[in-house]
């Protein structure tokens, strides 16, 4: 596949990083030199200065033949720009935008972006889906990731097993025996900055991290049992009243979740105009990082502090004396990939990754095949994916004990007919069927052939 990408900031990055891995041929344009420069010296891809939008840039970079435009520079507009240029003047076939100013996508303004007008077939909005993402970590406490798939009915969490775990240095397949009732599959293990995918004479051990598939409604169950019986807060300090903190107020109490927030909010402008906003939500102008503002927030009493700056170090300052001043917990939100090693030892329960989280919504739309949903894990090294099986895909009609599936990869989970299915050694997927699999990223490749449609895969 042939993908030109205009940005090459920390997401535009990481999709080059991802996508010249898997050998595909990719172009990235940007005005900073330094960047380039970068791409040029670290990735197997080319590196262009320019204006992404400017179609002399986009004719170097080799739009003409390009399947896929990805505009994922800092400004919405030179990205709406660069897929309306890649459209009109060199057909490229799928144009994608990430776009952050929300008044773009109201949906008074639902036509804009249509074929007829400016045409753009995927939308990504970094702050709703980062903004979703601490919603779900903040209905699933315990969990150190989340992410829905199969219309929210199967769950992919990633778990802590800590030193009383119930379930360590148990093999999988006893915990089988132990639970026949339990709908829920370990699909992946984090042990000492590795991961892989366990057989069923593995075992956990306290300091593991599990990736866990399960049917949504046994999700509670399947983190008790790991020892995580965390209750939902109660109280909630939002740090941190930007787009992404807004948000999360927002919709907590438009679903009347019952939770009472708190936001603090360093500009003064910005917290008067919130405040506006929001109505059952307190918010107090100040720092984060101010202890008399962290206690009129009750913080001392609060069960979770959630830091949703743009600075990473005020988030982790914050959450680290969140803790320390008596909260029971927090969520972090984290840029910087190098801060994501020493959480744990910093106290730092959950953090959340804005860009791994971008990432994972255009890998999406770049997979090959009948791909529903992609999540990115541990920066890359796996990733957690929903795909519809064809008739004419190897997968279907023999019992998957008898598939030839390598080793690091996983099915957790089937969805058939509006339900879950636990797999074992005799299940036979059918046509139609959802599969959600744990793929490490060399296996990423044979999962694309997998569910790609007769044609392509002959």
């Amino acid at each position: 596949m042939k993908v030109v990408i205009c940005g090459a900031g920390q997401v535009g990055y990481g999709i080059a990083e991802r996508l010249a891995s898997e050998r595909n041929d990719v172009s990235v344009i940007d005005t900073s030199p330094s960047l380039v420069q970068a791409i040029r010296d670290n990735l197997d891809a080319r590196g262009f200065v320019g204006h992404g939008a400017q179609p002399d840039v986009l004719a170097e970079a080799g739009a003409e033949q390009a399947d896929m435009i990805i505009a994922v520079t800092l400004h919405d507009e030179v990205n709406m720009v660069a897929c309306q240029v890649a459209h009109s003047l060199f057909n490229v076939p799928t144009k994608i935008a990430r776009i952050r100013a929300q008044s773009y996508l109201r949906p008074h303004w639902q036509d804009l972006f249509s074929t007829d007008n400016m045409p753009i077939d995927v939308i990504i909005s970094p702050e709703l889906e980062v903004g979703e993402m601490v919603l779900r970590r903040i209905a699933l406490p315990g969990a150190m990731d989340a992410v829905r798939f199969a219309d929210d009915t199967i769950v992919m969490v990633a778990i802590e097993c800590r030193e009383d775990c119930p379930v360590v240095n148990t093999p999988l397949e006893q915990l089988t025996e132990l639970f026949p009732d339990l709908n829920a599959t370990v699909v992946g293990i984090w042990r000492a900055d590795k991961l892989f995918v366990p057989s069923s004479g593995d075992q956990m051990v306290p300091g593991d991290v599990a990736y866990v598939v399960a049917e949504r409604g046994q999700v509670r169950r399947t983190l008790g049992l790991f020892g995580h019986e965390e209750p939902e807060a109660a109280r909630i300090v939002i740090v941190g009243g930007g787009n992404i903190g807004l948000y999360v107020a927002k919709q907590m109490e438009k679903r009347n979740l019952g939770a009472r927030i708190r936001v603090i909010e360093a500009n003064h402008d910005r917290a008067v105009a919130i405040s506006d906003e929001l109505k059952r939500t307190i918010v107090l102008h100040g720092s984060g990082l101010d202890q008399v503002i962290l206690d009129e927030a009750d913080i001392s009493e609060s069960d979770l502090l959630v830091a949703l700056t743009n600075d990473d170090k005020v988030n982790i300052l914050a959450s680290v004396m969140a803790k320390r001043l008596g909260c029971r917990g927090n969520l972090t939100l984290l840029n910087n990939a190098d801060y994501q090693g020493f959480t744990h030892t910093l106290g730092i329960d959950a953090f959340i990754n804005p860009r791994s989280v971008t990432i994972s919504r255009v890998l999406q739309h770049v997979r090959r095949g009948r791909i529903r949903a992609v999540h990115s894990i541990q920066n890359g090294l796996a990733e957690v994916i929903e795909a519809e099986a064809l008739e004419t895909s190897p997968l279907v009609g023999k019992p998957l004990r008898e598939l030839d599936l390598p080793e690091n990869l996983r099915i957790g989970a089937i969805y058939r007919n509006g339900e879950y299915v636990r797999p074992n050694g005799m299940t036979k997927i059918k046509a139609k069927d959802r599969v959600v699999i744990f793929a490490a990223a060399n296996a990423v490749r044979h999962v694309e052939q997998l569910f790609r449609v007769s044609l392509e895969f002959f």
